[in-house]
């Protein structure tokens, strides 16, 4: 997850930055690191409700972190146009931040 949303951000800030890099697979890089979150956020989900888990809250706190930033950069595309790259790019990297952190508090 920290690997694939600082990819996908810095990709993202590129083709914000150089218009000839824009294209479907900045697309396809971001919607595959955004995808890799909701997953682990739906296998922690399952594993803490099994009660054979307990994660540190904290954790569990970057994860929604996660989940909920997903859904507001989704949310302002709209008004985000002409510099949606930018959007996604700054939102790549604060996830990645985002999973830096929730692993340190497993750590």
């Amino acid at each position: 997850m920290v690997v694939a949303n600082g990819l996908a951000g810095a990709v993202a800030l590129l083709a914000w930055r150089a218009r000839r890099l824009r294209g479907r697979w900045v697309w396809a890089v971001t919607v595959g690191a955004e995808v890799a979150i909701l997953l682990q956020v739906v296998t922690g989900t399952i594993m803490v409700s099994s009660d054979r888990f307990v994660a540190p809250r904290f954790h569990m706190f970057y994860g929604f972190v996660a989940f909920v930033t997903i859904g507001l950069a989704y949310q302002y595309r709209d008004s985000m146009k002409g510099r949606l790259e930018l959007l996604y790019g700054l939102v790549g990297l604060f996830l990645m931040g985002v999973a830096i952190r929730a692993l340190i508090q497993v750590s």
